[in-house]
């Protein structure tokens, strides 16, 4: 399997990772649930959120994805990435699921905006014990 292949296999299959930003001018990092679409990443989030109020200040994020805690060996995600904050009906569509429904009213909820993270770097981490290999975009 190629390395874009692999990358690409490890957004299909993880859900959950950690998403940083910049608050006050150091690092703020918190997990977060992404859908994906190919390379892009979505995610909902309310808002009324420090998260929006960084990204919306400073779009750059990094995020980790696909550790899935078997210890050394596991392949993982290291994505440098642009995010966008969107009401945008048909990715809130594209996103809404039930679990949403513990946290918001409903995918029309005026607070649900989502997350939209464009890749500017994608890296396979830990792939076998090889070095980090970079992902062609």
């Amino acid at each position: 399997m190629d390395i874009k292949a692999a990358a690409q296999n490890i957004l299909d299959e993880s859900k959950v990772g950690t998403m940083a930003t910049v608050q006050g001018g150091k690092p703020f990092t918190r997990y977060m649930t992404f859908f994906n679409d190919g390379f892009t990443l979505y995610t909902a989030t309310s808002k009324q959120t420090d998260k929006v109020d960084e990204l919306e200040a400073n779009p750059h994020t990094h995020i980790l994805i696909g550790y899935e805690g078997e210890g050394f060996g596991d392949d993982y995600l290291e994505i440098m990435g642009t995010a966008e904050v969107t009401d945008d009906e048909g990715l809130i569509d594209k996103v809404w699921n039930e679990e949403l429904e513990s946290y918001f009213d409903g995918p029309d909820d005026p607070n649900l905006v989502i997350l939209k993270v464009q890749p500017d770097a994608i890296r396979v981490m830990n792939k076998k014990g090889q070095p980090p290999q970079d992902v062609t975009l």
